[in-house]
């Protein structure tokens, strides 16, 4: 998430550069002298928010090494790295202390916002200008914001979609099923999300595929395929989101998109530049994120055809969420300490940045038995994809759960046979689990050299 580069008007109280703690050899000390951590055994210099990692894999052989000597691992990182400006963060992986970070008001989003790494040159004021993003406000704002925007994604209003989107998800299917091949992706993956977001806020469907492109370039910053300025992609959509709020404003509708406008809790209202920045939101977290765990969730099943075969026969309801576990669309999201803590046993001060990997938690032996399988029976399943149980639990949550479960019934209906012709091409990014590319032929019929 990238936002326009554009001042706010509160001001920016500055955070010194406690430079005596960077040594300029990324090693695994401690901030904290008094304070002796173990030295896990990964690489020197290992930074798990390095975009050149996750483009070609996730690093669970580190994680788990860090899970087992060093949980809460202090990281050392140059201050031109990251946009922070800072020398270094917390590396969190154990799934209870990812889950306590979550819980604990004591950690803030709207410090330094909850993007772990941001492009290394971002200017100051364009992160601070994510504090208009519900994601990163803290109570009590937070609390009056989200209390509006959660009238939109109730049970029923979600429930109300349902057969809207059943009908798209065939429609999707079909449509793909008649090209023969291509990159699942893109004929696939992305386009419930879209259509969703669509149906939900107003957005016309023709517009969808700007919204693709304003959100890829938000979000791709840290891979050289993405083409375009994501502060000015962010400007746009925010512009288009001000128009629809406008609007509507002068023409209601029977639709979530004029609820939400003029919902009020104690005396507030969602106000245009407000359901802007919701958009920009929504078009990350409802579009990026869901469109990632369908894909990831494709490439579980074709890498395990015995769960394809038993998905197939029983559609059981426990595969949506090991899906989401499996994906992990979200590496990583940050929080700083608001005060003096504690955390795994090791002493977080005041300003530290702590970065929650759930692409860790999500792994944790010792919550999930068999971490490594792909297992769509798998009950109970506590995985933190969606934020942990905390204030920022992902509002959209049930809408991600019914996309994703109504596009592995259409897929399973309509393209049974459905095999891949080549290896995903992953995003280059320190926090976004992302796939650009997966090519696969939607009828079985096509040869593997295709």
């Amino acid at each position: 998430m990238y936002p326009p580069n554009k001042k706010i008007e509160e001001p920016w109280p500055s955070k010194p550069i406690r430079s005596s703690r960077f040594t300029g050899r990324l090693t695994a000390i401690s901030p904290n002298e008094e304070c002796e951590v173990p030295t896990p055994k990964i690489a020197e210099g290992f930074d798990p928010t390095d975009p050149d990692i996750y483009a070609t894999h996730i690093p669970h052989a580190e994680f788990a090494e860090l899970r087992k000597t060093a949980p809460v691992w202090w990281c050392p990182q140059p201050p031109t790295v990251g946009g922070f400006h800072d020398d270094g963060y917390w590396v969190v992986t154990r799934h209870e202390d990812v889950r306590e970070v979550s819980r604990n008001d004591v950690y803030s989003t709207w410090e330094n916002t909850a993007i772990v790494r941001f492009d290394d040159d971002i200017p100051r004021e364009a992160i601070e200008l994510q504090r208009h993003i519900l994601l990163f406000k803290d109570a009590p704002e937070h609390t009056k914001l989200r209390k509006i925007i959660a009238r939109g994604f109730t049970p029923r209003a979600v429930a109300s979609l349902k057969d809207a989107l059943s009908e798209r998800a065939s429609t999707i299917v079909e449509e793909a099923l008649t090209v023969g091949a291509g990159n699942f992706v893109t004929q696939v993956a992305t386009e419930l999300p879209l259509q969703a977001i669509a149906e939900l806020i107003g957005i016309p469907q023709q517009d969808r595929g700007k919204v693709f492109d304003w959100s890829n370039q938000m979000t791709g910053y840290d891979d050289p395929e993405f083409e375009g300025d994501p502060q000015v992609a962010s400007m746009e959509l925010l512009g288009y989101a001000y128009q629809m709020a406008e609007e509507r404003k002068k023409c209601p509708a029977d639709d979530i998109l004029t609820q939400l406008l003029n919902a009020e809790i104690d005396g507030d209202e969602l106000r245009p530049e407000e359901f802007g920045f919701f958009v920009i939101l929504l078009a990350v977290a409802g579009n990026e994120t869901t469109r990632n765990a369908i894909t990831h969730g494709m490439i579980g099943f074709l890498e395990n055809p015995d769960q394809w075969e038993l998905y197939k026969n029983e559609r059981p309801s426990t595969a949506v969420d090991e899906i989401i576990r499996w994906a992990t669309p979200i590496t990583a999201f940050q929080r700083t300490a608001l005060a003096d803590t504690t955390l795994g046993g090791q002493k977080i001060r005041k300003g530290d940045r702590v970065a929650m990997f759930y692409a860790s938690a999500n792994f944790d032996e010792d919550v999930f038995d068999d971490p490594k399988k792909f297992d769509i029976m798998r009950d109970p399943n506590r995985h933190l994809s969606f934020g942990g149980t905390g204030a920022h639990f992902c509002v959209g949550a049930n809408l991600a759960r019914l996309e994703i479960d109504l596009i592995f019934n259409a897929i399973a209906d309509h393209m049974p046979d459905i095999t891949k012709l080549g290896d995903p091409k992953r995003l280059r990014s320190g926090w976004l689990n992302g796939i650009k590319e997966f090519e696969v032929d939607y009828g079985g019929r096509c040869p593997v050299e295709h």
